[in-house]
């Protein structure tokens, strides 16, 4: 069996993760797609609305138990694909992890201009993050990735299948592997 790597697409509310990752999953064999935003739905008590800046500790907790999950699936063989709001603030977990087990790990930033994020947020069901405010705080906290800004991939006018082709490409060429 082939080793297994772990891609992560984040990316703020809108971006379209959860749908090019269930799209990506389906092409790679075998594969899993990690959906972060359920883990931290698992929460029933004490649970913080994650933007919160007092729900950092939170974040750290399901962050790691995320990563434990992807690289636990991804040891096993496994392409796993693990969408959600992952910035490059909580990436030191996943790159410890890949060092520790020598499995690949990318890096892919969806990131549609504000005005899609924002009518594509809105637009969603109640259960996802739909509010302008926090859905526009979060586009900013990726709007300058730094020395990871060629891992940013701009999926606003895009179709998801085009969206997906692209994120193929980038994995397949390493232009997103993280070291």
């Amino acid at each position: 069996m082939d080793p297994g790597k772990v891609v992560v697409l984040s990316g703020p509310p809108g971006a379209g993760k959860s749908t090019v990752s269930r799209l990506l999953a389906d092409v790679l064999s075998p594969s899993v797609h990690l959906h972060s935003d359920d883990f931290w739905r698992y929460i029933r008590q004490g649970w913080l609305a994650p933007y919160r800046p007092e729900a950092h500790r939170q974040n750290e907790v399901v962050v790691d138990v995320v990563v434990q999950a992807a690289f636990g699936y991804a040891s096993g063989g496994y392409q796993v694909v693990c969408d959600g709001v992952i910035g490059p603030w909580f990436l030191d977990p996943f790159r410890a992890a890949a060092a520790r087990t020598g499995l690949e790990l990318h890096y892919v930033v969806l990131r549609p201009d504000e005005s899609t994020t924002v009518a594509r947020a809105t637009a969603r069901s109640a259960e996802a993050l739909t509010a302008p405010e926090p859905v526009l705080a979060l586009h900013r906290q990726f709007a300058d990735l730094g020395p990871l800004e060629h891992h940013a991939l701009d999926s606003g006018g895009q179709e998801p299948a085009e969206t997906v082709s692209a994120v193929r490409h980038a994995v397949e060429q390493g232009t997103c592997r993280l070291a």
